[in-house]
Protein backbone atom coordinates (compact mmCIF):
# COMPACT_ATOMS: atom_id res chain seq x y z
CA UNK A 1 0.00 0.00 0.00
CA UNK A 2 1.44 3.30 -1.28
CA UNK A 3 1.94 5.90 2.08
CA UNK A 4 2.35 8.69 0.25
CA UNK A 5 1.14 10.29 -2.97
CA UNK A 6 3.87 9.84 -5.89
CA UNK A 7 1.31 12.20 -8.94
CA UNK A 8 -1.98 13.89 -8.27
CA UNK A 9 -5.55 12.74 -7.87
CA UNK A 10 -5.93 11.91 -11.62
CA UNK A 11 -9.97 12.39 -11.40
CA UNK A 12 -11.52 14.65 -8.68
CA UNK A 13 -15.20 14.30 -7.98
CA UNK A 14 -16.00 17.51 -5.87
CA UNK A 15 -19.74 16.82 -4.35
CA UNK A 16 -21.83 20.52 -3.36
CA UNK A 17 -25.52 19.15 -1.71
CA UNK A 18 -28.17 21.06 -3.18
CA UNK A 19 -26.18 23.91 -5.39
CA UNK A 20 -27.73 25.28 -8.63
CA UNK A 21 -27.71 27.53 -11.01
CA UNK A 22 -30.01 29.94 -9.43
CA UNK A 23 -28.05 29.69 -6.02
CA UNK A 24 -24.56 29.89 -7.43
CA UNK A 25 -24.95 32.63 -10.01
CA UNK A 26 -26.25 34.98 -6.87
CA UNK A 27 -23.13 33.85 -5.60
CA UNK A 28 -20.78 34.43 -8.50
CA UNK A 29 -22.64 37.61 -8.74
CA UNK A 30 -21.66 39.27 -5.40
CA UNK A 31 -18.48 37.84 -5.84
CA UNK A 32 -18.41 35.20 -2.58
CA UNK A 33 -17.12 32.03 -4.44
CA UNK A 34 -14.24 33.31 -6.56
CA UNK A 35 -13.14 29.91 -7.07
CA UNK A 36 -15.57 28.05 -7.84
CA UNK A 37 -16.83 30.95 -10.35
CA UNK A 38 -13.56 30.73 -12.27
CA UNK A 39 -13.83 27.12 -12.14
CA UNK A 40 -17.44 27.45 -13.73
CA UNK A 41 -16.63 30.43 -16.08
CA UNK A 42 -13.42 27.81 -17.98
CA UNK A 43 -15.73 24.33 -17.55
CA UNK A 44 -18.14 22.79 -19.68
CA UNK A 45 -20.96 23.66 -17.52
CA UNK A 46 -24.88 24.05 -17.38
CA UNK A 47 -27.55 22.30 -15.18
CA UNK A 48 -27.56 19.11 -13.92
CA UNK A 49 -31.24 17.30 -13.77
CA UNK A 50 -31.86 15.22 -10.60
CA UNK A 51 -33.93 12.25 -10.29
CA UNK A 52 -37.49 11.32 -8.27
CA UNK A 53 -37.05 11.71 -5.79
CA UNK A 54 -34.92 14.59 -5.89
CA UNK A 55 -33.38 14.06 -2.17
CA UNK A 56 -30.23 13.12 -0.83
CA UNK A 57 -30.53 9.95 0.53
CA UNK A 58 -31.76 8.46 -2.65
CA UNK A 59 -29.72 10.86 -5.34
CA UNK A 60 -25.94 10.53 -3.82
CA UNK A 61 -26.49 6.71 -4.53
CA UNK A 62 -27.72 7.23 -8.22
CA UNK A 63 -24.79 9.80 -9.19
CA UNK A 64 -22.18 6.76 -7.77
CA UNK A 65 -23.70 3.82 -8.92
CA UNK A 66 -24.85 5.56 -12.51
CA UNK A 67 -28.13 3.40 -12.00
CA UNK A 68 -31.75 4.36 -11.26
CA UNK A 69 -33.49 3.99 -7.67
CA UNK A 70 -34.69 0.70 -9.20
CA UNK A 71 -31.61 -0.80 -9.63
CA UNK A 72 -29.65 0.25 -6.03
CA UNK A 73 -32.62 -0.12 -4.09
CA UNK A 74 -32.53 3.60 -2.11
CA UNK A 75 -35.89 5.61 -2.59
CA UNK A 76 -35.54 7.64 0.46
CA UNK A 77 -34.10 7.69 4.09
CA UNK A 78 -36.15 4.62 5.54
CA UNK A 79 -36.04 1.33 4.53
CA UNK A 80 -39.44 -0.71 5.01
CA UNK A 81 -40.33 -4.43 5.86
CA UNK A 82 -44.32 -4.74 5.99
CA UNK A 83 -44.43 -2.33 9.05
CA UNK A 84 -41.26 -2.02 10.19
CA UNK A 85 -38.97 0.29 9.35
CA UNK A 86 -35.29 1.10 9.40
CA UNK A 87 -32.87 4.38 8.43
CA UNK A 88 -31.25 3.01 5.04
CA UNK A 89 -27.43 2.37 5.03
CA UNK A 90 -24.84 1.42 2.01
CA UNK A 91 -25.38 -2.18 2.40
CA UNK A 92 -29.34 -0.97 0.78
CA UNK A 93 -27.26 0.19 -2.16
CA UNK A 94 -27.50 -2.91 -3.89
CA UNK A 95 -25.03 -1.91 -6.64
CA UNK A 96 -21.13 -1.51 -7.23
CA UNK A 97 -19.82 2.06 -6.52
CA UNK A 98 -17.75 3.87 -8.50
CA UNK A 99 -15.11 3.00 -6.21
CA UNK A 100 -15.27 -0.45 -6.65
CA UNK A 101 -15.62 -0.53 -9.96
CA UNK A 102 -12.70 1.07 -10.26
CA UNK A 103 -11.34 -1.23 -8.06
CA UNK A 104 -12.21 -3.99 -10.36
CA UNK A 105 -9.98 -2.28 -12.55
CA UNK A 106 -7.04 -1.76 -10.70
CA UNK A 107 -7.79 1.91 -9.89
CA UNK A 108 -7.51 3.12 -6.18
CA UNK A 109 -10.10 5.64 -4.59
CA UNK A 110 -10.59 7.88 -1.34
CA UNK A 111 -13.99 8.87 -0.53
CA UNK A 112 -14.87 11.26 2.00
CA UNK A 113 -18.53 12.11 3.61
CA UNK A 114 -20.42 10.94 0.43
CA UNK A 115 -24.04 9.97 1.80
CA UNK A 116 -25.09 6.33 2.14
CA UNK A 117 -21.79 5.06 2.21
CA UNK A 118 -21.58 3.49 5.47
CA UNK A 119 -20.54 0.90 6.38
CA UNK A 120 -18.34 0.40 3.42
CA UNK A 121 -17.74 -2.68 1.74
CA UNK A 122 -13.79 -3.51 1.32
CA UNK A 123 -12.28 -2.04 -2.14
CA UNK A 124 -8.77 -0.65 -3.00
CA UNK A 125 -8.31 2.71 -1.25
CA UNK A 126 -10.34 4.39 2.04
CA UNK A 127 -13.04 5.84 2.85
CA UNK A 128 -14.99 7.77 5.40
CA UNK A 129 -19.01 7.61 5.29
CA UNK A 130 -21.13 10.86 5.52
CA UNK A 131 -24.74 11.35 5.71
CA UNK A 132 -26.46 8.82 7.89
CA UNK A 133 -23.96 6.88 9.54
CA UNK A 134 -23.20 7.15 13.13
CA UNK A 135 -21.15 9.79 14.27
CA UNK A 136 -18.25 7.56 14.77
CA UNK A 137 -18.48 5.54 11.64
CA UNK A 138 -17.13 2.24 10.50
CA UNK A 139 -14.64 3.31 8.01
CA UNK A 140 -12.47 1.30 5.33
CA UNK A 141 -10.38 0.13 6.01
CA UNK A 142 -11.20 -1.23 9.91
CA UNK A 143 -9.68 1.29 12.13
CA UNK A 144 -9.13 4.34 10.05
CA UNK A 145 -11.53 6.75 11.52
CA UNK A 146 -9.26 6.37 14.93
CA UNK A 147 -6.27 7.11 12.60
CA UNK A 148 -8.29 9.80 11.07
CA UNK A 149 -8.65 11.20 14.42
CA UNK A 150 -5.76 11.02 15.79
CA UNK A 151 -4.67 13.27 12.24
CA UNK A 152 -8.00 15.63 12.30
CA UNK A 153 -9.12 15.71 16.21
CA UNK A 154 -12.30 17.99 15.53
CA UNK A 155 -13.49 15.67 12.64
CA UNK A 156 -17.04 14.85 12.84
CA UNK A 157 -19.67 13.30 10.54
CA UNK A 158 -22.34 15.95 11.80
CA UNK A 159 -21.78 19.33 12.91
CA UNK A 160 -22.69 19.77 16.39
CA UNK A 161 -25.41 22.08 17.59
CA UNK A 162 -25.28 25.44 18.97
CA UNK A 163 -27.36 27.99 20.32
CA UNK A 164 -26.43 30.57 19.04
CA UNK A 165 -26.26 31.42 15.37
CA UNK A 166 -22.73 32.40 14.70
CA UNK A 167 -21.92 29.54 16.53
CA UNK A 168 -23.57 27.10 14.96
CA UNK A 169 -22.17 28.90 11.59
CA UNK A 170 -18.50 28.20 12.62
CA UNK A 171 -19.78 24.37 13.32
CA UNK A 172 -20.39 24.25 9.61
CA UNK A 173 -17.40 26.33 8.64
CA UNK A 174 -15.31 23.70 10.51
CA UNK A 175 -16.82 20.55 8.93
CA UNK A 176 -15.87 22.11 5.86
CA UNK A 177 -12.32 22.19 6.75
CA UNK A 178 -12.36 18.98 8.25
CA UNK A 179 -13.54 17.60 5.54
CA UNK A 180 -10.52 18.71 3.30
CA UNK A 181 -7.83 17.70 6.35
CA UNK A 182 -8.95 14.21 6.20
CA UNK A 183 -9.00 14.15 2.09
CA UNK A 184 -5.57 15.63 2.22
CA UNK A 185 -4.57 12.54 4.51
CA UNK A 186 -5.55 10.16 2.65
CA UNK A 187 -4.85 11.00 -0.42
CA UNK A 188 -1.17 11.17 1.46
CA UNK A 189 -1.65 8.02 2.09
CA UNK A 190 -3.44 6.10 -0.53
CA UNK A 191 -2.19 8.17 -3.33
CA UNK A 192 -5.84 7.77 -5.62
CA UNK A 193 -6.29 7.57 -9.13
CA UNK A 194 -10.04 9.12 -7.77
CA UNK A 195 -11.02 11.27 -5.31
CA UNK A 196 -14.26 11.94 -4.06
CA UNK A 197 -15.14 14.32 -1.46
CA UNK A 198 -18.87 15.90 -0.36
CA UNK A 199 -20.35 18.74 1.91
CA UNK A 200 -23.48 17.95 2.70
CA UNK A 201 -23.40 21.54 5.02
CA UNK A 202 -24.75 23.65 1.35
CA UNK A 203 -27.91 22.05 1.71
CA UNK A 204 -28.03 21.85 6.01
CA UNK A 205 -27.91 25.91 5.89
CA UNK A 206 -30.85 26.14 3.33
CA UNK A 207 -33.04 24.05 5.95
CA UNK A 208 -31.97 25.29 9.05
CA UNK A 209 -31.43 28.95 7.79
CA UNK A 210 -34.26 29.64 4.99
CA UNK A 211 -34.07 33.08 3.92
CA UNK A 212 -30.98 33.45 5.46
CA UNK A 213 -28.50 34.28 2.56
CA UNK A 214 -25.79 36.00 5.00
CA UNK A 215 -25.26 32.17 6.49
CA UNK A 216 -25.82 30.58 2.99
CA UNK A 217 -22.83 32.56 2.03
CA UNK A 218 -20.52 31.92 5.05
CA UNK A 219 -20.75 28.27 4.28
CA UNK A 220 -20.26 28.52 0.79
CA UNK A 221 -17.09 30.57 1.48
CA UNK A 222 -16.06 28.52 3.65
CA UNK A 223 -16.74 25.75 0.70
CA UNK A 224 -14.56 27.88 -2.08
CA UNK A 225 -12.05 27.93 0.25
CA UNK A 226 -11.79 24.51 0.35
CA UNK A 227 -12.23 24.03 -3.27
CA UNK A 228 -9.68 25.96 -3.94
CA UNK A 229 -7.40 24.26 -1.38
CA UNK A 230 -8.16 20.76 -3.23
CA UNK A 231 -7.25 22.01 -6.72
CA UNK A 232 -3.88 23.71 -5.76
CA UNK A 233 -2.96 21.04 -2.98
CA UNK A 234 -3.78 17.74 -5.43
CA UNK A 235 -3.71 18.59 -9.00
CA UNK A 236 -6.08 16.46 -10.36
CA UNK A 237 -6.23 16.12 -14.26
CA UNK A 238 -9.71 16.26 -14.30
CA UNK A 239 -12.26 17.80 -12.05
CA UNK A 240 -15.90 17.12 -11.93
CA UNK A 241 -18.21 19.34 -9.39
CA UNK A 242 -22.03 18.32 -9.15
CA UNK A 243 -24.69 18.51 -6.87
CA UNK A 244 -28.05 16.28 -6.21
CA UNK A 245 -30.07 18.44 -6.62
CA UNK A 246 -31.20 22.11 -6.18
CA UNK A 247 -32.98 24.37 -3.81
CA UNK A 248 -35.08 27.23 -3.83
CA UNK A 249 -38.28 28.47 -2.21
CA UNK A 250 -41.56 27.02 -1.47
CA UNK A 251 -44.35 29.57 -2.46
CA UNK A 252 -47.38 27.59 -2.79
CA UNK A 253 -48.69 25.28 0.45
CA UNK A 254 -48.44 22.72 2.73
CA UNK A 255 -50.26 19.67 1.16
CA UNK A 256 -50.77 16.69 3.42
CA UNK A 257 -51.86 13.95 1.35
CA UNK A 258 -53.26 11.26 4.20
CA UNK A 259 -55.17 14.24 5.51
CA UNK A 260 -56.39 14.16 1.53
CA UNK A 261 -56.87 10.37 1.33
CA UNK A 262 -58.54 9.72 4.81
CA UNK A 263 -61.40 12.48 3.49
CA UNK A 264 -61.76 10.31 0.30
CA UNK A 265 -62.22 6.76 2.73
CA UNK A 266 -58.65 5.35 2.04
CA UNK A 267 -57.19 6.09 5.25
CA UNK A 268 -58.00 5.18 8.66
CA UNK A 269 -56.80 6.85 11.88
CA UNK A 270 -55.57 6.18 15.75
CA UNK A 271 -55.33 8.26 18.97
CA UNK A 272 -53.76 5.57 20.93
CA UNK A 273 -50.50 7.28 21.56
CA UNK A 274 -48.26 4.78 19.98
CA UNK A 275 -46.53 5.11 16.05
CA UNK A 276 -43.36 6.03 14.42
CA UNK A 277 -41.16 8.83 16.17
CA UNK A 278 -39.97 12.10 14.47
CA UNK A 279 -37.17 12.61 11.86
CA UNK A 280 -35.55 14.45 14.57
CA UNK A 281 -35.81 11.92 17.40
CA UNK A 282 -34.34 9.22 14.55
CA UNK A 283 -31.80 11.68 14.07
CA UNK A 284 -31.14 11.90 17.71
CA UNK A 285 -30.78 8.17 18.34
CA UNK A 286 -29.18 7.10 15.09
CA UNK A 287 -26.51 9.75 14.31
CA UNK A 288 -25.25 11.52 18.11
CA UNK A 289 -24.22 10.18 20.71
CA UNK A 290 -26.46 9.71 23.23
CA UNK A 291 -24.78 8.45 26.54
CA UNK A 292 -24.55 11.66 28.47
CA UNK A 293 -26.88 11.57 31.52
CA UNK A 294 -28.74 14.59 30.45
CA UNK A 295 -29.63 13.05 27.22
CA UNK A 296 -31.20 10.17 29.46
CA UNK A 297 -33.28 12.31 31.41
CA UNK A 298 -34.56 14.50 28.70
CA UNK A 299 -35.52 11.41 27.01
CA UNK A 300 -37.47 9.69 30.42
CA UNK A 301 -38.81 13.37 30.72
CA UNK A 302 -40.18 13.18 26.56
CA UNK A 303 -41.95 9.57 27.15
CA UNK A 304 -43.58 10.67 30.19
CA UNK A 305 -44.90 13.74 28.44
CA UNK A 306 -45.45 11.57 25.77
CA UNK A 307 -48.04 9.28 27.79
CA UNK A 308 -49.67 12.11 29.51
CA UNK A 309 -50.46 13.66 25.93
CA UNK A 310 -51.54 10.25 25.10
CA UNK A 311 -54.20 9.29 27.32
CA UNK A 312 -55.58 12.84 27.46
CA UNK A 313 -55.78 12.30 23.30
CA UNK A 314 -58.18 9.07 24.56
CA UNK A 315 -60.05 11.25 26.80
CA UNK A 316 -60.48 13.79 24.01
CA UNK A 317 -58.42 16.28 24.95
CA UNK A 318 -56.18 16.03 21.63
CA UNK A 319 -53.20 17.68 20.41
CA UNK A 320 -54.43 18.84 17.46
CA UNK A 321 -57.24 20.43 19.06
CA UNK A 322 -55.08 22.11 21.39
CA UNK A 323 -52.73 23.15 18.13
CA UNK A 324 -55.66 25.16 16.77
CA UNK A 325 -56.18 26.96 19.90
CA UNK A 326 -52.52 28.02 20.08
CA UNK A 327 -52.48 28.64 16.88
CA UNK A 328 -54.94 31.16 16.57
CA UNK A 329 -53.50 32.87 19.73
CA UNK A 330 -49.75 32.80 17.93
CA UNK A 331 -48.16 29.81 20.48
CA UNK A 332 -48.63 27.37 18.68
CA UNK A 333 -44.96 27.10 16.99
CA UNK A 334 -42.92 27.79 20.50
CA UNK A 335 -45.08 25.58 22.12
CA UNK A 336 -44.03 23.03 19.43
CA UNK A 337 -40.44 23.76 19.66
CA UNK A 338 -40.66 23.61 23.00
CA UNK A 339 -42.47 20.35 23.73
CA UNK A 340 -40.77 18.91 20.85
CA UNK A 341 -42.41 17.34 17.66
CA UNK A 342 -42.74 13.92 19.24
CA UNK A 343 -44.60 15.25 22.25
CA UNK A 344 -46.97 16.98 20.12
CA UNK A 345 -47.85 13.87 18.22
CA UNK A 346 -48.40 11.86 20.82
CA UNK A 347 -51.95 12.87 21.04
CA UNK A 348 -52.58 14.08 17.28
CA UNK A 349 -54.62 11.27 14.85
CA UNK A 350 -52.17 8.68 13.06
CA UNK A 351 -52.28 6.53 10.04
CA UNK A 352 -53.47 3.22 11.52
CA UNK A 353 -51.51 1.48 8.67
CA UNK A 354 -52.93 -2.21 9.20
CA UNK A 355 -56.45 -0.87 8.69
CA UNK A 356 -56.16 1.74 6.14
CA UNK A 357 -56.17 0.94 1.96
CA UNK A 358 -53.18 3.67 0.81
CA UNK A 359 -51.01 6.18 2.70
CA UNK A 360 -48.02 8.14 2.45
CA UNK A 361 -45.28 6.64 4.62
CA UNK A 362 -42.42 9.30 3.98
CA UNK A 363 -42.81 12.09 2.23
CA UNK A 364 -39.04 12.27 1.14
CA UNK A 365 -39.97 9.06 -1.29
CA UNK A 366 -43.07 11.45 -3.06
CA UNK A 367 -45.10 8.57 -3.20
CA UNK A 368 -48.26 6.69 -1.90
CA UNK A 369 -48.26 2.87 -0.71
CA UNK A 370 -50.73 0.54 -1.00
CA UNK A 371 -51.55 -2.23 1.81
CA UNK A 372 -52.24 -4.90 -0.01
CA UNK A 373 -53.26 -8.71 1.17
CA UNK A 374 -50.25 -11.13 0.91
CA UNK A 375 -47.52 -8.03 0.67
CA UNK A 376 -48.30 -6.10 4.01
CA UNK A 377 -48.65 -8.13 6.94
CA UNK A 378 -52.48 -6.62 7.69
CA UNK A 379 -53.29 -5.96 3.89
CA UNK A 380 -56.86 -5.10 3.00
CA UNK A 381 -56.43 -4.76 -0.66
CA UNK A 382 -57.15 -7.69 -2.55
CA UNK A 383 -54.44 -7.81 -5.81
CA UNK A 384 -57.09 -8.89 -7.97
CA UNK A 385 -58.15 -5.38 -6.75
CA UNK A 386 -54.51 -3.75 -7.24
CA UNK A 387 -55.00 -2.20 -10.83
CA UNK A 388 -57.85 -1.03 -10.44
CA UNK A 389 -57.27 0.34 -6.54
CA UNK A 390 -54.31 2.32 -8.04
CA UNK A 391 -56.09 3.79 -10.66
CA UNK A 392 -58.54 5.70 -8.59
CA UNK A 393 -55.75 7.19 -6.60
CA UNK A 394 -54.43 8.39 -9.75
CA UNK A 395 -57.40 9.77 -10.54
CA UNK A 396 -58.36 11.25 -7.21
CA UNK A 397 -54.77 12.51 -6.65
CA UNK A 398 -54.67 14.05 -9.95
CA UNK A 399 -58.05 16.12 -9.00
CA UNK A 400 -55.95 17.45 -5.99
CA UNK A 401 -56.29 21.29 -6.19
CA UNK A 402 -54.59 24.30 -3.85
CA UNK A 403 -57.18 26.81 -2.28
CA UNK A 404 -56.20 29.09 -4.98
CA UNK A 405 -57.73 26.18 -7.88
CA UNK A 406 -54.05 25.22 -8.87
CA UNK A 407 -53.18 21.47 -9.57
CA UNK A 408 -51.49 20.17 -6.68
CA UNK A 409 -49.42 17.58 -8.27
CA UNK A 410 -48.17 17.83 -11.84
CA UNK A 411 -48.08 14.07 -12.47
CA UNK A 412 -48.95 11.29 -10.32
CA UNK A 413 -47.03 8.26 -12.08
CA UNK A 414 -47.35 4.36 -11.54
CA UNK A 415 -43.74 3.35 -10.36
CA UNK A 416 -43.08 1.39 -13.04
CA UNK A 417 -43.24 4.33 -15.09
CA UNK A 418 -40.58 6.19 -13.28
CA UNK A 419 -38.09 2.65 -12.31
CA UNK A 420 -36.78 0.02 -13.52
CA UNK A 421 -34.61 -2.80 -12.05
CA UNK A 422 -34.84 -5.72 -9.21
CA UNK A 423 -36.06 -3.44 -6.70
CA UNK A 424 -38.89 -1.64 -8.24
CA UNK A 425 -41.33 -3.49 -6.08
CA UNK A 426 -39.72 -1.77 -2.85
CA UNK A 427 -40.62 1.77 -4.42
CA UNK A 428 -43.96 3.22 -3.40
CA UNK A 429 -46.73 2.26 -5.76
CA UNK A 430 -47.38 5.74 -7.01
CA UNK A 431 -45.10 8.77 -7.36
CA UNK A 432 -46.52 11.51 -7.08
CA UNK A 433 -44.54 15.01 -8.43
CA UNK A 434 -45.38 18.45 -6.86
CA UNK A 435 -46.37 21.41 -9.42
CA UNK A 436 -43.21 22.90 -9.64
CA UNK A 437 -42.08 21.64 -6.62
CA UNK A 438 -43.76 24.55 -4.99
CA UNK A 439 -46.26 22.90 -2.94
CA UNK A 440 -44.76 21.21 0.28
CA UNK A 441 -45.77 17.56 0.83
CA UNK A 442 -46.51 16.42 4.33
CA UNK A 443 -47.63 13.11 5.80
CA UNK A 444 -48.78 14.31 8.62
CA UNK A 445 -52.69 14.08 9.54
CA UNK A 446 -53.54 17.82 11.28
CA UNK A 447 -57.22 18.15 10.49
CA UNK A 448 -56.22 20.62 7.64
CA UNK A 449 -55.40 19.61 4.64
CA UNK A 450 -53.65 22.68 3.31
CA UNK A 451 -51.54 24.84 5.65
CA UNK A 452 -48.20 27.32 4.98
CA UNK A 453 -45.79 25.40 4.10
CA UNK A 454 -43.65 24.00 7.36
CA UNK A 455 -40.40 25.00 5.18
CA UNK A 456 -40.40 27.95 3.12
CA UNK A 457 -37.24 26.67 1.44
CA UNK A 458 -36.72 22.96 0.28
CA UNK A 459 -35.55 20.74 -2.63
CA UNK A 460 -36.43 21.18 -6.62
CA UNK A 461 -35.27 18.97 -9.36
CA UNK A 462 -32.41 21.00 -10.68
CA UNK A 463 -28.89 21.08 -9.48
CA UNK A 464 -25.41 22.20 -11.47
CA UNK A 465 -22.26 20.42 -13.02
CA UNK A 466 -19.58 21.47 -14.06
CA UNK A 467 -15.76 19.71 -15.53
CA UNK A 468 -12.63 20.33 -16.45
CA UNK A 469 -10.01 18.37 -17.86
CA UNK A 470 -7.01 17.86 -20.46
CA UNK A 471 -9.74 15.46 -22.73
CA UNK A 472 -12.75 18.09 -22.19
CA UNK A 473 -14.51 19.67 -25.36
CA UNK A 474 -15.24 22.85 -24.39
CA UNK A 475 -17.33 23.28 -27.68
CA UNK A 476 -19.86 20.69 -26.42
CA UNK A 477 -22.86 20.91 -24.26
CA UNK A 478 -23.91 19.28 -20.65
CA UNK A 479 -27.22 20.92 -21.57
CA UNK A 480 -29.05 17.01 -21.01
CA UNK A 481 -26.64 16.33 -18.47
CA UNK A 482 -28.76 14.19 -15.52
CA UNK A 483 -27.24 12.20 -11.94
CA UNK A 484 -27.03 9.05 -13.76
CA UNK A 485 -24.21 10.34 -16.30
CA UNK A 486 -21.64 10.98 -13.61
CA UNK A 487 -20.66 7.98 -12.63
CA UNK A 488 -19.72 6.96 -16.80
CA UNK A 489 -17.91 10.15 -17.01
CA UNK A 490 -16.16 9.84 -14.30
CA UNK A 491 -15.26 6.20 -16.08
CA UNK A 492 -14.27 8.11 -18.94
CA UNK A 493 -11.86 10.39 -17.53
CA UNK A 494 -10.27 7.89 -16.23
CA UNK A 495 -9.85 5.32 -19.04
CA UNK A 496 -12.12 2.36 -17.73
CA UNK A 497 -14.89 0.92 -19.87
CA UNK A 498 -18.63 1.90 -18.40
CA UNK A 499 -20.17 -1.40 -17.15
CA UNK A 500 -23.52 -2.13 -19.34
CA UNK A 501 -25.43 -1.95 -16.72
CA UNK A 502 -25.14 1.78 -16.18
CA UNK A 503 -28.69 3.46 -17.10
CA UNK A 504 -26.66 7.06 -17.75
CA UNK A 505 -24.39 7.79 -20.56
CA UNK A 506 -20.65 9.97 -20.10
CA UNK A 507 -21.19 13.23 -21.32
CA UNK A 508 -20.40 14.50 -24.49
CA UNK A 509 -17.51 16.98 -23.36
CA UNK A 510 -14.98 13.44 -22.67
CA UNK A 511 -14.42 10.85 -25.43
CA UNK A 512 -16.98 8.09 -25.25
CA UNK A 513 -15.99 5.11 -23.18
CA UNK A 514 -16.34 1.67 -24.29
CA UNK A 515 -19.49 -0.25 -22.93
CA UNK A 516 -18.23 -3.45 -20.99
CA UNK A 517 -19.86 -6.57 -18.91
CA UNK A 518 -18.39 -6.61 -15.45
CA UNK A 519 -19.02 -9.00 -12.97
CA UNK A 520 -22.59 -8.99 -11.31
CA UNK A 521 -23.51 -7.33 -8.83
CA UNK A 522 -24.31 -10.35 -6.07
CA UNK A 523 -27.82 -9.24 -5.89
CA UNK A 524 -29.68 -10.36 -2.07
CA UNK A 525 -31.96 -8.14 0.06
CA UNK A 526 -31.48 -4.76 2.27
CA UNK A 527 -31.21 -4.59 5.36
CA UNK A 528 -33.48 -5.86 7.58
CA UNK A 529 -35.92 -3.52 9.13
CA UNK A 530 -35.26 -3.54 13.18
CA UNK A 531 -36.82 -0.08 14.56
CA UNK A 532 -39.94 -2.85 15.18
CA UNK A 533 -44.06 -1.87 16.30
CA UNK A 534 -44.97 -3.33 19.65
CA UNK A 535 -46.54 -6.66 18.48
CA UNK A 536 -49.90 -6.49 17.30
CA UNK A 537 -50.30 -2.62 16.46
CA UNK A 538 -50.55 -1.51 13.17
CA UNK A 539 -50.66 2.05 13.66
CA UNK A 540 -47.84 3.99 12.19
CA UNK A 541 -47.02 7.58 12.29
CA UNK A 542 -45.63 8.64 9.25
CA UNK A 543 -42.16 10.50 9.34
CA UNK A 544 -42.29 13.77 7.96
CA UNK A 545 -39.35 15.86 8.92
CA UNK A 546 -37.00 14.21 6.88
CA UNK A 547 -33.78 16.93 5.35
Amino acid sequence: MPTESDAGVETLLVGVDAACPRILDELFEKGVTPNLESFFDAAASGPLASQLPPWTPSAWPSIYTGVNPGKHGVFGFLRFRGYDWDVVDYGDVREFSLWELLGQQGKQSVVVNVPVTGPPRSFPGALVPGYVAPEEPTCHPDGLFDELREVVPEYRVYPPDADRRDEQLQHYRDCVSSRVEAFDYLVDRFAPDFGFVQFQVCDTVFHEYPGDWNAVESVYEAVDEAFGHLLDEHDPETVVVASDHGIGEYGGYEFRVNEYLADRGYIETTRDGSGMPSWASIAREQFHDGDEQGGHLTNAVEQATQRAVATAARAGVTADRVYRYLDRVGLAEPVAERLGPDIVRAGTRRVDFGESMAFMRDRIELGVRLNVIGREPDGVVSPDDYDSVRTELVDALERAQTPDGERVFERVLPREAVFHGPYVEEAPDLIVVPAGFDQFLSASLRGDQFAPPSESWNHKPTGSVAIVGPNIDQQQSVRDAGLLDIAPTICSSVGVPVPDRMDGEALDVVPTPPREQYPPYPHGGGGEATRRHPAGATDYEPIEEIE
